[in-house]
């Protein structure tokens, strides 16, 4: 129904409605411009209301890159038939054909004989309360006011100026403060705690338990970090099996498998001439939000409302629902920014443990804030992988065969209900823990991306589904594609070498695709592809190539970089990218997604690890799990978009990962001479590479 998606008051205010939310990838500001332009008023005229249970549809997660793919098509559409709608009205209010109506971009309706007629007036006349049309006419691309400017995102100057922007930030009067009191990482619980001691101190309200789930709640919040560190003197216990202590590789392999064809194609070719075979691997990696996860909740007259920044709004009420034992329609979850998400960090957990907490205290809102270990300590993590790939070029440089295999657990385990989150299995009747499913094909999870977009004659690839999982895992930014992009991207280089061909022309020779070859060249011209560095030991350039789950945006990205052999630190020089996103809402936030898919890739694939001993996590701040700095950023980034006006929008906030990942390997062993295969390539690993030869 229209009027689920856009409201229209009497005075002409529009009022948008999205089920998805804004994480840092500025989607406000894109899904104001595409309800702006369709409706033909300024962007200033929108009020977006972002994930509500109460106010807004359900449009499940934001994940994946959908939020474009999905509401921005939806939210267009929607506006086309309210616009539709408004000038059939004024062609009735005027007794004339609604071919003679057109709009002036401020909200008005112009008609024969210089006629005008507010979108307020109007649409008091008809109701929204219409079921949308299909096929409703969509504003020509020559006429755009708005959809395709870079106009300046609407979610920055709080951020920038210090104003309250977070949910970190948030306040409600009369709101208590609270600690969770849990061992130092999942599966484990401190043995024993005096908590009458800890419910004597001043200022503790009260300590909340219900099971082993147990809270300390404050007037004051430096009270309950106080009252935290007291419960931490005691000894603690692993509940759950011990920790990997292997390598990635031996733990995956040492689990029981499902495996799941994923191609399986087989055509006649000339004999292979020369084969690589390569093993690569990424370790389990934490989300490195630089806010730890953050809720409110607030329950009185028999219904909770939550505060959250989890990318599930609608899961949440879900799981709170179920949790407390309330009908779904008593619990209203509403989001808040949070600062620092992409992926599941504990946003669902800590909104569930504010829930729980408030139910058990009426009447005064909880504030709840995750401290850093704990982040570290207990949120879902991204699945360690691996890969094995064969390839075999003919005589002629074609590739004749290709074998990819991938091993992995499951890398979405979103709650949608009690059992999935940290409190589910701590209260008294503890709710069971789902059973970990893989996400079918083209979506897929740790087979995302495995598929290659390139024309090759016989392909074989095989997913290793791994059900049994050795620590908690969820999902983080591309999942699966992270790691397969790097694999697929980074053979082709080992296949070029091997070969003596051209990287470039080596991919260029096996994409039939006409917008993945000019996303290729587009960045190959840009670079200086043909006149690039060379590797001297120093210095080298690699690139990286994808369609983010083949059928989102597609990215390119080159990287020169320079090796300091002494301590093996890498330098990116300079990174240049091209995507296409089909039309481009607001180039520039295209672009801001792309630089910070090339950051934090870098991070993940030159620094990020977690660590363990067999009873706990070992990585619990920033010293112990390093991630990029500022003096690590690369030198320029450039990003090149290839805009497709009047074609649908392509999800854009993941296409970066795997490309660059791919890139900086590539241009590391075009430097140095070596193939790096596991990640992290970290400056220590590169120059023990380096002192091996």
């Amino acid at each position: 129904m229209l009027d689920s998606w856009i409201r229209i008051d009497a005075d002409g205010k529009v009022t948008v409605f999205t089920g998805k939310v804004e994480l840092g990838q500025g989607i406000r500001t894109a899904l104001i411009q595409v309800a702006a332009e369709e409706l033909d008023v300024p962007p200033t005229a929108i009020h977006l209301i972002t994930a509500d249970t109460v106010l807004t549809p359900d449009e499940g997660l934001t994940a994946g890159s959908h939020s474009m793919q999905d509401s921005g098509s939806a939210i267009r559409n929607a506006a086309a038939n309210v616009r539709m709608l408004l000038v059939r009205e004024a062609a009735r209010t005027w007794n004339v054909e609604p071919a003679g109506i057109d709009t002036d971009g401020m909200g008005n309706l112009t008609g024969p004989e210089g006629r005008t007629l507010g979108y307020g007036p109007a649409a008091s006349s008809l109701s929204l309360h219409v079921e949308a049309a299909a096929d409703a006419p969509l504003r020509d691309p020559a006429r755009y006011r708005t959809m395709g400017a870079s106009l300046r995102r609407v979610d920055i100057p709080g951020k920038l100026t210090g104003e309250p922007a977070y949910l970190q930030d948030m306040r409600l009067p009369g709101m208590l403060h609270a600690r969770m009191l849990r061992g130092p990482s999942f599966g484990t619980r401190f043995q024993s705690s005096d908590i009458a001691a800890i419910s004597a101190l001043p200022g503790v309200v009260k300590v909340v338990r219900q099971g082993n789930f147990l809270a300390v709640v404050a007037e004051r919040e430096w009270t309950a970090i106080t009252a935290l560190r007291k419960f931490q003197d005691a000894p603690f216990v692993r509940t759950a099996s011990p920790l990997p202590s292997g390598d990635v590789a031996a733990t995956l392999k040492g689990l029981p498998s499902r495996d799941i064809g994923i191609l399986d194609t087989r055509n006649a070719t000339a004999p292979a001439a020369s084969t690589v075979n390569a093993r690569y691997s990424r370790p389990w990696l934490n989300h490195g939000s630089i806010g730890p996860s953050c809720a409110m909740a607030h329950f009185q007259d028999g219904a909770i409302t939550v505060w959250t920044h989890s990318q599930g709004t609608f899961d949440v009420r879900r799981v709170v629902a179920e949790l407390v034992g309330l009908p779904p329609e008593k619990v209203h979850a509403i989001h808040v920014e949070g600062s620092g998400c992409y992926g599941q960090n504990g946003a669902d957990d800590v909104a569930a443990d504010a829930a729980l907490i408030a139910w058990d205290m009426p009447g005064r809102p909880i504030r709840l804030q995750w401290t850093r270990e704990e982040e570290f300590g207990w949120e879902p993590l991204g699945p360690g992988m691996l890969t094995e790939l064969e390839a075999s070029l003919d005589t002629d440089k074609r590739i004749v065969t290709w074998k990819h295999e991938v091993w992995s657990n499951p890398h979405n385990n979103r709650p949608v209900g009690a059992g999935g989150v940290i409190a589910g299995g701590e209260v008294a009747k503890p709710f069971p823990v789902p059973e970990g499913k893989p996400i079918p094909m083209p979506e897929g999870d740790g087979s995302r991306n495995s598929n290659p977009l390139y024309d090759l004659p016989n392909m074989q690839v095989t997913y290793h589904f791994l059900k049994d999982m050795p620590l908690r895992v969820s999902a983080l930014r591309s999942l699966g594609a992270h790691l397969n992009v790097f694999s697929i991207e980074c053979m082709f280089d080992e296949l070029a070498r091997a070969g003596g061909v051209d990287p470039l022309e080596l991919r260029l020779a096996h994409m039939k695709d006409e917008r993945a070859r000019e996303v290729m060249t587009t960045m190959a011209g840009r670079f200086g592809w043909q006149s690039r560095a060379r590797g001297d030991g120093v210095r080298g350039c690699g690139m990286g190539f994808a369609r983010y789950k083949n059928l989102g945006a597609y990215c390119a990205v080159a990287m020169e970089v320079e090796i300091d052999r002494e301590t093996g630190r890498v330098r990116v020089r300079r990174a240049v990218a091209a995507v296409d996103s089909g039309q481009a809402v607001n180039p520039d936030g295209i672009r801001n997604q792309i630089e910070g898919g090339i950051i934090q890739s870098l991070s993940w694939t030159s620094r990020e690890e977690m660590t363990f001993s067999p009873d706990r996590r070992t990585s619990f701040d920033w010293s112990a799990y390093p991630i990029l700095r500022f003096e690590d950023m690369p030198d320029t980034i450039e990003v090149h978009v290839l805009d497709r006006p009047g074609l649908p929008f392509l999800g854009t906030a993941e296409a970066a990962q795997g490309p660059t990942a791919a890139a900086f390997a590539n241009a590391v062993a075009d430097a140095t001479g070596l193939r790096l295969r596991d990640m992290p390539l970290s400056p220590e690993r590169i120059k023990a590479a380096l002192g091996a030869i």
